[in-house]
């Protein structure tokens, strides 16, 4: 019988196989050991239990615009380093290493395409460029995209994930609040709609700005929404605040959304959305 036997032999470092280190993910809403290929294909919601993982900018635009139709905008621009700004690093070094872990040239993606055959401009906040921070040029990048809608009457769609103003650029930060609600006041006075997303996080001044100025404002189940920090404010406040403020369940609640969606039923919502808002159009060909 020992011909049919097949002797067990522990295995050499050599032969150890190593699993590359994102093969799983754990969600930290169940807690759950999840393939990592499972949910990419499920836009980073957990099928256990519904919980929202962060989405990479160039997937929204994957997930909400027709195939093939995106035409990006103003991917040259770039920041400068108006203050001279040091901290542990240079600005420029920052800037450097963000480009290089979000492939993107800054925390926003913003361009045009067809939104279930519905015309639409897009801006898409990226957190992994330094937190989604809002410095001039994403401002600008907004800007430019609001007076686009205007011009080609498109309405304007942002999906927001941001830390707030970006410190590095001080008062040249805080001055786009402004400069993209006055954009954004033209396109109200126009009558073309502009749908805010706000996605976890969206805090600072991106919340006290244009992520709140929506028509319609929409937000993914879970996401933390607010200007300051829970910590922040419990501080100032000396009290304890209650059970998931400032999560989206809470702000639609209390009054501060329209509806929360489910990340896989965004594109549809937004496209019901878009054709009510604009009586009815049909998709284009």
């Amino acid at each position: 019988m020992a011909w049919f036997r097949k002797e067990k032999k522990p295995l050499r470092a050599t032969e150890r196989r190593e699993l590359p280190p994102d093969v799983f993910e754990k969600c930290p809403g169940c807690a759950e050991i999840l393939y990592r290929e499972r949910i990419a294909s499920n836009w980073n919601v957990c099928p256990s239990c519904g919980c929202h993982l962060r989405l990479a900018a160039d997937e929204y635009v994957a997930l909400l615009l027709d195939e093939g139709t995106f035409m990006e905008r103003d991917a040259e621009l770039r920041s400068a380093d108006p203050l001279g700004f040091v901290d542990l690093k240079r600005y420029p070094d920052r800037l450097a290493a963000a480009e290089e872990q979000s492939a993107h040239g800054e925390a926003i993606i913003t361009g045009e395409g067809l939104l279930d055959g519905v015309p639409v401009c897009l801006g898409v906040m990226d957190f992994r460029f330094i937190g989604g921070s809002m410095g001039s040029v994403v401002g600008e990048k907004l800007a430019r995209l609001g007076r686009r809608a205007l011009e080609t009457s498109r309405p304007l769609i942002v999906v927001c994930a941001s830390g707030g103003a970006r410190m590095m650029e001080g008062i040249f930060s805080l001055m786009q609040m402004a400069k993209t609600a006055a954009v954004l006041a033209r396109l109200h006075e126009a009558g073309i709609p502009y749908i805010s997303v706000l996605t976890d996080p969206t805090t600072g001044g991106v919340t006290a700005s244009f992520g709140m100025l929506g028509d319609i404002n929409l937000a993914e189940p879970g996401s933390l929404i607010g200007f300051a920090g829970p910590r922040v404010i419990e501080e100032t406040i000396r009290q304890e605040l209650p059970q998931g403020f400032q999560r989206a369940e809470f702000l639609l609640e209390h009054g501060m959304l329209d509806q929360v969606v489910d990340r896989r039923d965004l594109k549809g919502t937004l496209a019901l959305v878009l054709r009510h808002m604009q009586d009815g159009c049909e998709p284009t060909s």
